[in-house]
């Protein structure tokens, strides 16, 4: 068994300011603070001799590789996204930015969404992946608006309840 795979789909490079931000704050937040507190502690570990038998020192380094890991993707990735500025010139519909209210005509259970970048999203907060089925299959749609879309369980139809850009 080979260990090759598909490469992933790429990512559509679009982000919201507030998702900009916060990734700039933890680019940031890595490369001033965590990296010298773990590039300190490493250089403590590696003073107290036999590097080879040395837990702490073994932790560090994967730590510190980590770390540089995150740091070389944050600032790559920032360069290329976009921030999406601004509303679009039709409000009433679903775009970029959204906060959309849909509901199941199955099940006639109501969900909120917000439609961000795929650096953003957050499941537990609504903010899904403009790559998602649900937001593609939700693009341009407006209130009252029936589509349906395949999820990974089972395709479901939904209608539009409620549109909103804030």
């Amino acid at each position: 068994m080979s260990r090759w795979r598909p490469a992933p789909p790429r990512s559509t490079p679009i982000i919201t300011r507030q998702g900009f931000e916060a990734l700039r704050a933890e680019l940031d937040d890595l490369w001033r603070v965590q990296r010298p507190e773990v590039v300190r502690a490493l250089a403590a570990a590696a003073a107290e001799g036999d590097r080879s038998e040395n837990a702490e020192y073994t932790y560090r380094k994967k730590q510190l590789g980590g770390i540089d890991r995150r740091v070389r993707y944050l600032s790559k990735r920032l360069e290329a996204l976009k921030v999406a500025e601004g509303l679009p010139a039709d409000t009433g519909a679903i775009f970029f930015g959204a906060v959309f209210r849909i509901e199941d005509e199955d099940t006639g259970e109501a969900t909120c969404y917000r439609i961000v970048g795929p650096d953003e999203t957050d499941a537990r907060a609504g903010a899904i992946s403009i790559d998602a089925p649900l937001a593609r299959a939700a693009l341009g749609r407006r209130i009252g608006d029936s589509f349906l879309v395949q999820l990974p369980e089972r395709e479901s139809r939904y209608v539009v309840v409620s549109v909103s850009y804030g």
